[in-house]
């Protein structure tokens, strides 16, 4: 007992000591490359049926007809956007994930249709397609970005001498 206080006291500082604790560094907000998956690419990467790896158009579409069928359950033949918000929820992971309602009612009815929804999704899989073999694997599905980005937003690169670019005139 006596030997631990004898080391408390050596290890405690002096009343005219000055004890300085620094913080650990900040972490950097992101890494310069990171992999991120969409929403709308990860639904479409489930609806592999055959489970090789791939979704292929026609599976995608199947699929899709499956998910707007589970939602439009009075078959309307549409969706309203809080019915959209519900369908967005479900499979996509939260109602307000990409593509926004907006984005996919073409004719600006305020309903959603399956041949606008299999319509925007076809215009998704040409963009996820990237070597145009028909089929979106997994790799494909994902997206690189090489930006940093932070709580504002990206960040630009920064110069050698940590100066950020200056606009032109």
């Amino acid at each position: 007992m006596i030997l631990l206080a004898l080391l408390l006291q050596a290890a405690t500082p002096g009343a005219n000591e000055t004890v300085t604790v620094t913080a650990p560094p900040k972490p950097f907000a992101q890494t310069p490359a990171t992999m991120v998956v969409e929403p709308v690419a990860m639904m479409i990467a489930t609806l592999d049926a055959d489970g090789d790896g791939k979704t292929s158009r026609e599976e995608m579409e199947a699929g899709v007809k499956r998910s707007f069928d589970a939602i439009d359950t009075a078959h309307a033949g549409s969706l309203g956007y809080l019915q959209f918000a519900d369908w967005a929820e479900r499979w996509l992971g939260d109602r307000n994930a990409l593509p926004s309602p907006f984005d996919v009612d073409k004719d600006n009815d305020n309903r959603i249709t399956l041949l606008e929804l299999q319509a925007h999704f076809s215009r998704l899989f040409s963009r996820f397609d990237r070597d145009r073999d028909g089929a979106i694997s997994r790799a494909e599905a994902l997206t690189i970005r090489t930006t940093a980005v932070d709580a504002n937003g990206p960040t630009g690169p920064l110069r050698p001498k940590g100066e950020r670019p200056r606009d032109r005139k």
